[in-house]
């Protein structure tokens, strides 16, 4: 598998009787303590990661519960969400259950690979009539294949930078606070300020080229 978020061909697909699911798997350079590490001790930073939810709140209401509510841009019709999250530690990852919404559970499962660590992504749904899914389809989450690319792009950052304090204070108490499209243009912001440091660099250094 490519260094690219791989999924499947569909978003959706039936995989049996009782259930609707999407799964989307990536591969990380990490361990696969480093990257069950990474899962599970900082659940909402792997939400905040998706680019397509707004958070609203975000309140831990005991050790393994949360209560979450937000819009989720994913389709093209934007739709709210309140949900309880029960989030439970496995050996290979973290199941979160769903109480409320349309969505049953998402599991992320970690694996060895030949160079680090897989993460699988799983996105699991009740089963639903035909009436019923065509009334629902408004509600399915298709930010999946998305998520789990900007999660590998964030693991990347998270290795390079994850040493150095004052990025992990501004991941923590800034980056995570922003919603999507602040992170859009504060990304940009950075970059352009990058070029007009270097064009400032460059200049500076053909002046006195120049004129020394």
């Amino acid at each position: 598998m490519s260094n690219t978020a791989a999924a499947a061909l569909d978003e959706r697909e039936q995989q049996d009787g009782n259930r609707d699911a999407a799964w989307a798997s990536i591969n990380t350079s990490l361990s696969p303590q480093e990257l069950l590490s990474f899962c599970q001790e900082d659940v909402e930073r792997l939400f905040r990661i998706n680019p397509y939810l707004e958070f609203r709140h975000w309140v831990r209401l005991d050790d393994t519960r949360y209560s979450f509510s937000g819009r989720n841009s994913s389709q093209q019709k934007p739709f709210d969400f309140d949900v309880e999250l029960q989030v439970d530690e496995t050996p290979d990852g973290v199941h979160v259950h769903y109480k409320g919404g349309l969505k049953r559970e998402t599991i992320f499962q970690i694996d060895s690979s030949t160079h680090g660590s897989k993460l699988t992504i799983h996105e699991n749904y009740p089963p639903l009539d035909e009436d019923e899914r065509e009334q629902k389809l408004g509600e399915v989450d298709q930010s999946l294949t998305t998520w789990a690319g900007d999660i590998q792009k964030f693991l990347v950052m998270w290795k390079q930078w994850g040493w150095l304090a004052p990025w992990r204070w501004y991941m923590r108490n800034v980056w995570r606070r922003m919603k999507p499209s602040g992170r859009r243009i504060a990304y940009m912001f950075w970059w352009i300020t990058l070029v007009e440091i270097v064009l400032i660099v460059l200049g500076t250094g053909i002046y006195l080229a120049e004129y020394s």
